[in-house]
């Protein structure tokens, strides 16, 4: 199936990066066309490796095909331009799965399996919902189905794209157990249980050989949207700054910098005596060599929650300046005053460029 009808071309003005690996940079701006302005998100490959630019441009073909195919679903959003080096998409207003933890949240796994009715009415097979950061939680309550990457677009229901339904609807269940497992009926505990024979042979066969591809030729790691930065350096620079006098916490997060890289921003808890320059001159000496976070945030407290974890999921967007997108997010009046404080001194205001913010 080919990408049909797109509309007339418009322009992409971008505010902010999202996020970035070796296939692709996600932006936040906005698509400009004769209709007006509409809040977009353009997936821009074309900077990759020369070696990976073929797989990049195959998987946002796949997507925009699907996303053209979904279109009027309701729970996934619209394809705006598809060029050499760039696909444009709606933007909703929502976070991903992982950050949103909707736990006991019954209307929003009911609005996901709507999505997930629709999609595959359509005849997409999606491939890629095991994927907590492929289902977005709108500011509305209502479940956005994203990363349509691996998608494909069945022109009739044959035994392939029902299997591949079959894969979907087990994948949107996990998720729904991990969130909210007292509304899984007996049938969908039955399902979960269950792998297709084609799930079976991939995982024995196929998966290995992808992993292989992605892992270890060209060192691409799925980390929900953390850079290598984080994941690899993060653990021993967060241990490295809590061993330093006065601090009681560290926190590591990551943030896309224009220059293809990841950055890192610390917020340290710390006592009032406790300085960012002080604290990289710890780490100078604590960890010779080693590159210090771009940022270092002393803070008087960090957003716990109840469970007296650090919240992560706060602290990303404000790494990441989606200070807008926050209050998607609950917190109690303690997280809140927090949360106030270091939003106040916050560091990153670099990655906002469109309209001088």
């Amino acid at each position: 199936m080919a990408v049909r009808d797109m509309p007339p071309g418009g322009r992409f003005e971008l505010d902010s990066v999202l996020k970035r690996d070796i296939f692709s940079t996600i932006e936040r701006g906005a698509w400009i066309d004769a209709a007006g302005e509409h809040p977009a998100v353009r997936r821009r490959y074309s900077d990759v490796k020369w070696w990976v630019k073929p797989l990049a441009r195959h998987f946002a073909r796949r997507e925009a095909r699907a996303l053209q195919a979904a279109q009027g679903s309701g729970h996934t959003v619209p394809l705006y331009a598809l060029e050499e080096g760039y696909l444009v998409r709606g933007f909703v207003d929502g976070v991903p799965l992982q950050i949103a933890r909707p736990f006991g949240d019954r209307a929003f796994f009911a609005s996901a399996r709507r999505g997930l009715r629709e999609v595959h009415r359509r005849g997409i097979a999606h491939n890629d919902l095991a994927k907590p950061q492929n289902w977005l939680y709108a500011a509305d309550g209502r479940a956005v189905i994203m990363d349509f990457q691996l998608a494909f677009v069945a022109r009739r229901r044959h035994k392939l794209f029902r299997i591949a339904a079959y894969e979907d609807i087990r994948h949107f269940l996990k998720q729904k157990r991990s969130y909210c497992p007292e509304a899984l009926t007996p049938r969908e505990k039955l399902i979960l249980t269950r792998k297709s024979v084609l799930n079976r042979i991939w995982m024995q066969t196929g998966k290995k050989a992808y992993n292989f591809v992605t892992r270890r030729l060209l060192n691409y790691h799925d980390t929900e949207g953390r850079g290598p930065r984080a994941i690899q350096e993060g653990p021993r620079i967060a241990r490295a700054l809590g061993a330093a006098p006065g601090v009681r916490a560290a926190h590591i997060c990551d943030f896309p910098t224009a220059g293809h890289s990841f950055g890192l921003y610390a917020f340290v808890e710390a006592s009032p005596e406790v300085t960012a320059e002080a604290l990289r001159g710890h780490l100078a000496a604590s960890l010779p060599g080693q590159l210090p976070p771009e940022h270092i945030q002393t803070v008087a407290a960090l957003p716990r929650g109840a469970d007296g974890e650090v919240r992560d999921d706060l602290l990303r967007l404000v790494a990441l300046n989606q200070i807008d997108q926050l209050a998607l997010l609950p917190r109690s009046e303690a997280e809140q005053a927090a949360l106030d404080a270091i939003i106040r001194a916050r560091l990153n205001l670099t990655d906002r460029v469109r309209g001088g913010i």
